[in-house]
């Protein structure tokens, strides 16, 4: 589908962003060279009069995104998660069009559910109401399931999305090769690899099941956590386009007013919800990584409950480890400790000076202690420190991106109860447990045991990867030992010694 029938689409999405004067604005996000924004605009204003009008009391670019629809949107989502890509203040500005499309009909929602469930809405529900929530992708609609009388929470896909979004996904594609072709100072964006990330987040979005999967996940590792909850799934009303999880009742966190008339405690909250992220992405190495107010609500009981699973954000062991030892470095003020993580770690590559990089990194950490968190911008301090990776060849690590935006949104957040909080006071208790129990004597008789239990999988078949390794390095011509000699030879030391640890 990838062709020039796409370049109508391309041609109305110019026109939009020029008629609601958000070119100029993506332009400059992006850093485009002048010449390019001079061109774009010659080009662009004759053609305005093709783009879609959207509503002027909006935004220059939420007014041309919402007018281009509901993967335009979901586009927008994703790129308030990149500010290396949009700019810190764009992204920022994205963050609100989290709820901007109307809804579809509620019996258009009941067929959906029907015919995908198999079932009769009016026999499993004895309410069902009109939608209480409507996003780019899906709505949301309450309802009581007859039978046990729990109030549930139905999220419908919205119908024929799936066709509208790879219709526009196909000319995002096109968009982004002729960005590259066009402009090369565009290239270090990776505009190509920005939009294959997109499909593939919205690909999974499409399918409910897997956000399903995720919120099922998420709460089986949070079962434990006090102070913190996910409504229950109910796998037997959920389907492809359709899922069902318990009504979440409580406060929602927008409303600061109500939330501390409730009689829940602002400062323990916004400490709390801190602390709750992190733990998550620490501990499990899987977070919600859209956790604005709009997602979170407050329990009678105190509970922070989290809702809406499609962006979740997964790291590895090890980038963890990385990620917090780069936290407990900042803490610390240890800036060199900090710089060799991420030289050891390849995000800098080794051509770089890592005296140099601990003093910019210095520049970053330095303001921004012994201040308030009323005092300190972190948009401003991530908008820096993403200028200090650029600068030393850093590539973009689109999970560590998400991590750190999300660490954004829920400072964020916090500040609402708690303009005063210190972002990183409260996160030290969570990052210090973290590096007592993953980092030292105890992690690496850990990984020892882990590293055994791989090793006994192999069993009677060590011995001969040990023969091979030490054939192979004998064996080799001697104008390829320079080059793999030693690797064969330290691979085959490496098996001879793990063979001693398995067999003593």
């Amino acid at each position: 589908m990838r062709g020039p029938h796409n370049i109508w689409r391309l041609i109305r999405t110019g026109a939009t962003f020029e008629r609601a004067g958000a070119m100029k604005l993506a332009l400059e996000a992006m850093d485009a060279p002048a010449p390019v924004r001079v061109a774009a605009r010659i080009i662009g204003w004759p053609l305005q009069f093709f783009g879609l009008k959207g509503d002027p009391s909006q935004p220059p670019v939420l007014r041309a995104l919402t007018a281009l629809g509901p993967a335009y949107i979901k586009f927008g989502q994703l790129m308030s998660t990149r500010p290396d890509v949009v700019g810190v203040e764009l992204a920022n500005d994205l963050r609100v069009l989290q709820d901007a499309l109307p809804p579809f009909p509620t019996d258009i929602a009941i067929e959906t559910i029907e015919r995908e469930l198999g079932i009769k809405v009016d026999d499993v529900f004895s309410t069902f109401s009109e939608p209480v929530a409507a996003a780019s992708l899906a709505q949301v609609h309450k309802a009581t399931i007859r039978e046990t009388g729990q109030q549930v929470a139905v999220k419908v896909l919205r119908p024929g999305i799936e066709r509208a979004f790879m219709r526009d996904v196909d000319a995002f594609y096109l968009a982004a090769s002729l960005i590259e072709f066009l402009a090369p100072f565009s290239r270090r964006l990776r505009p190509r690899a920005v939009i294959e990330h997109f499909e593939s987040v919205a690909v999974a979005e499409l399918d409910l099941r897997m956000e399903a999967s995720a919120a099922d996940e998420y709460a089986a590792n949070t079962a434990d956590d006090p102070g913190f909850g996910v409504p229950a799934l109910n796998w037997s009303l959920s389907a492809r386009r359709v899922m069902t999880t318990a009504w979440a009742d409580g406060v929602p966190l927008g409303d600061v007013e109500a939330v501390i008339a409730a009689g829940h405690d602002p400062k323990e909250l916004a400490t709390r919800l801190m602390q709750t992220f992190l733990r998550h992405a620490l501990r499990d190495g899987f977070f919600h990584g859209d956790m604005h107010q709009g997602n979170l609500k407050v329990a009678a009981n105190g509970d922070l409950i989290a809702m809406d699973f499609g962006i979740m954000g997964r790291i590895d062991t090890y980038t963890r480890r990385v990620y917090a030892e780069i936290l407990y470095g900042f803490q610390q003020r240890d800036y060199r400790r900090v710089a060799e993580v991420h030289f050891e770690a390849g995000y800098v590559p080794d051509t770089q000076d890592v005296e140099a990089f601990a003093q910019a990194l210095r520049s970053v950490g330095e303001p921004i202690f012994g201040q308030d968190a009323s005092h300190v911008s972190m948009a401003r301090v991530f908008g820096q420190l993403f200028d200090v990776t650029e600068t030393f060849g850093m590539q973009t690590r689109t999970e560590l991106i998400l991590l750190q935006r999300t660490m954004v949104v829920v400072e964020g957040v916090t500040r609402t109860f708690d303009p005063e909080m210190n972002m990183w006071s409260a996160s030290a208790p969570v990052i210090e447990r973290y590096i007592r129990d993953n980092i030292g004597p105890k992690a690496i008789l850990r990984d020892l045991s882990e590293s055994m239990k791989v090793m006994s999988r192999f069993g009677p078949r060590l011995p001969m990867l040990l023969e091979r390794a030490l054939k192979q390095a004998t064996d080799e011509p001697k104008q390829d030992k320079g080059k793999h000699g030693f690797t064969a030879l330290a691979l085959a030391g490496l098996i001879g010694v793990l063979i001693g640890l398995f067999l003593g």
